[in-house]
């Protein structure tokens, strides 16, 4: 998994949303007593940890090596074991 560190210098960046994303934005923000900014940096690296975690189970679904289980067989064992 890819490290974020949110100690690196920052760079600003520019996103067009509709209004009424925005506005929901504000909204949570508010609530949160947190600024704008930090709730988007927050999702995007939630994102981005996210699809890299899911990038890595499909390369591994896709990897012929790696059995397939049968999930009746795997029930079955796991059911028969105390």
């Amino acid at each position: 998994m890819t490290s974020i560190d949110i100690t690196e210098a920052k760079t600003q960046i520019t996103a067009r949303m509709p209004t009424t994303v925005v506005n929901a934005l504000d909204a949570t923000a508010r609530r949160l007593k947190r600024s704008r900014a930090e709730i988007v940096r927050q999702a995007v690296e939630r994102y981005l940890e996210d699809f890299e975690d899911l990038s890595v189970a499909v390369e591994r679904l896709r990897d012929p090596s790696d059995p397939v289980l049968d999930w009746d067989e795997v029930r079955r064992e796991l059911l028969d074991t105390d």
